[in-house]
Formats: structure tokens, sequence, C-alpha cells
């Protein structure tokens, strides 16, 4: 794990604004505008290069490292542990489901899009009481209307909150939603999955009992490790909740406190990666600095969508900046697969939509991207509307 983000000069020194070349990463791949996987730095890849023994003491020492400062990034130090979780970030998802909330607890799931309904699901295979309170995907909760719930229904004894939902891009309330739970006397769980990282989520102020992300987000690591951010006291209780041998938390947690290793095999080279990525995550600024550089780029991408007639699923106010959904233009003549390919063949890959409200399109705001990524993408979508006969975004019929 050597070299710093100076090693490798600007991080736009390099980039293309005009589509006269196809846009590139450090290693010439194209640039993933996507919500994660999604394009890392050079030296993070390359600390992947080497062999590490996962009983090795240096390897150890790293992943210490990661997960203490995990935990500092979420303001959780003496009263949080992270406990990692090999796999996507829907394992630690799941992980922090069967082990926090007992057989016979009962958990209210906040769905606006595709990451409340997996949680639910998870709870539902699990055997666990389960019910929902479920919103469009372009709209958050109703906070008096959650408040409701909680008080007229006593059996609820956890709340499974969705930080930022990528389905839309929509920002959830998670301060006042986590201060409604706690009113009630009952156990917040957080899928922060696409936010931690560059949104700020201080333990210190927003209780929760656990909160879930990954290796391949807003860290800017690659994919392979999920990890819970537990409250130490909470976790305590999990014991014999768990539903799978591997993603028992509670074990999990046993296993490091008596050895420092995992209890089966870890994703090493991805470890290795995480700990490159939280040295550069540091480096920018922590939470606030990188958060600032998400919210740049989105802006330059918002903004330059919309002078070409794109309409943004989400007003400002509800918008986070890590992916944003654009409605479909209505024009005849725009398909999106060629849309997509085009940008593709310039170097930028997107998100297709997935939503139930309308027709639409993702692009990603976050990973090793820097505003002129976004205006060399904004070019690339002029050029590709231009060869497919398109103007003002298509949005033209939608206005008539």
């Amino acid at each position: 794990m050597t070299g710093s983000l100076d090693d490798y000069g600007p991080p736009d020194d390099h980039r293309n604004m005009t589509t006269a070349k196809p846009a590139a990463s450090e290693t010439g791949d194209p640039l993933l505008l996507t919500p994660g996987p999604l394009t890392t730095s050079i030296t993070v890849k390359q600390a992947m290069v080497h062999d590490w023994g996962s009983r090795d003491q240096g390897f150890i020492a790293i992943n210490k490292m990661v997960l203490e400062k995990i935990v500092e990034l979420a303001g959780g130090e003496g009263t949080h542990v992270t406990v990692p979780v090999q796999g996507s970030g829907t394992f630690a998802v799941e992980a922090m489901i069967t082990s926090f909330v007992p057989k016979m607890g009962k958990l209210l799931v906040l769905i606006n899009g595709a990451y409340g309904h997996r949680a639910k699901k998870i709870a539902e295979i699990a055997g666990r009481g389960v019910i929902s309170y479920e919103t469009p995907e372009d709209t958050p909760p109703d906070l008096a209307k959650l408040d409701r719930l909680l008080a007229d229904d006593k059996a609820i004894t956890h709340v499974f909150a969705v930080h930022c939902e990528t389905t839309s891009g929509v920002l959830n309330p998670i301060a006042e939603t986590a201060a409604l739970v706690a009113k009630h006397g009952r156990r917040l769980l957080v899928d922060s999955m696409s936010a931690f990282g560059a949104l700020e989520l201080d333990a210190r102020k927003v209780p929760y009992d656990a909160m879930a992300s990954s290796s391949n987000k807003c860290l800017e690591g690659v994919p392979g490790l999920g990890f819970v951010v537990c409250r130490k006291t909470a976790l305590a209780e999990c014991k014999g909740n768990a539903t799978t041998l591997v993603l028992d938390l509670f074990e999990q947690a046993e296993g490091f406190a008596k050895t420092g290793q995992y209890r089966f095999t870890p994703p090493i080279h991805v470890i290795v990666a995480l700990g490159k990525a939280i040295e550069e995550h540091a480096a920018e600024g922590g939470v606030a600095g990188r958060g600032k550089r998400y919210r740049e780029n989105a802006k330059v991408l918002i903004d330059g969508m919309r002078a070409m007639g794109f309409r943004t699923l989400l007003p400002d106010a509800l918008q986070a900046p890590i992916i944003v959904t654009f409605h479909m233009p209505t024009d005849p003549k725009f398909v999106f697969q060629r849309f997509y390919d085009g940008l593709k063949d310039r170097g930028y890959v997107i998100y297709p939509g997935k939503l139930t409200v309308a027709d639409s399109f993702r692009i990603g705001c976050i990973g090793r991207l820097y505003p002129k990524d976004m205006k060399g993408a904004l070019a690339a979508v002029r050029d590709v509307l231009d060869e497919m006969r398109v103007s003002n975004g298509g949005q033209a019929l939608a206005a008539e």
C-alpha cells in the first residue's frame, strides 16, 4: 500500500471534455457513471496486485485499520464497532436484519424503492414479523404517518430505513426518522449503502442500532466487502438471533475480539484496496471533502442536462448527490439502447432506470469522477442526441 494521490498528477489532468476521443479512466477503461461498482483510482487498483495471507500479521493490521477508520467516519468511536461481511452490500443488509431483529421481533420497513423491497423480502425469508410503509419512489416517508404507525403498533421492535435510495436518487430524512424511532423506544436499522462516506451520518447525532454499507460506494473501493457499524450494547443482545452461520454478526464480532481474524476466508485483495481507498478518502478531506466533490459533480450534471431539455425526476430538495434520475425523452427518435451504447462508445457507462413511477434512466456522480468528467459526459450526451437527431432532450413533445 504505497503511493499517494499526488503520484499521478492532478485528478483531471488527462481526461477529455470533448468527444473527439473516448473518455477513459486512468487505466483506459470507460468512466462508470453508476452508483457502484464505480471508477476507482489507479492506486486503489494497484493495491490489489500483491498476495497476502489471511493470517499474516501485515494483513491483519490493515484489516484492523480499515475497521477502526470506518467507525471513526461513522462518529462511533468508543460506542460502535465495525463488523465486516464477506460479500456485496446486500450480504451486509441481510446480516444486519437477521442478526438484530430477534425471532419474536417485528420489523417496519420504510419503502420508496427497490432496496426497501429487498429488505422486506429478507425479513420474510428469515421468518421475521414484518410490515411496510411504502411511498412512491420519488416521495420520502411522511414523518407524521410514521409517528402514528409507531404509536399505534406497539409490536414493532425495529424500523429499517434507506438513507439514499438509488432507485431514484432520493435522499430520505434519516435524522428525523431516527429521532422518531428513538422517541417511541424502538430500534433503527439503516441502509446507507450509497451514502456512507459522502453524506454525514454521525452516530453521535443520529441514533441507530446498526448501519450497513459496502466497500464499493462512496469510499471508492472495489466490490466484495460489506460492513455493518453496530452499537456495541445492541450487538451484545444479538446472540442467537442469526438465521445463518456466515451472516451472524454477533459471532463474527466475537471472532474478531478473540483472534483479530475472520471466521471464514476474507476477500483479502478487496480489503487491502479498501485500506488504500480510505487513505485517499482522508486525503480528500473525509466525508466533507468527498461529499463536496460529489455535490459539484451533481450540479454540473443536473444543470447541463436541464440545459439540454432533460427533466429530473426529483426536485433539488430531495436529490442526493449520488445518482440522478432523468425522465426518458418522449421524442420517438430517442431509443435508449442507442443512447446507452453511444455513450459507452464515447467512454461513459450510465444506468437504466428501474422506476414504476416514470420511464427513466440514471447517471451517477460518485467514484473517481470530477466536474471535468461530468462536462465530458454532457458533451457526449449532446453528441449522441445529435446523432439520433433528437433535440431539446426530447422534451418538447412532453411540454405540449
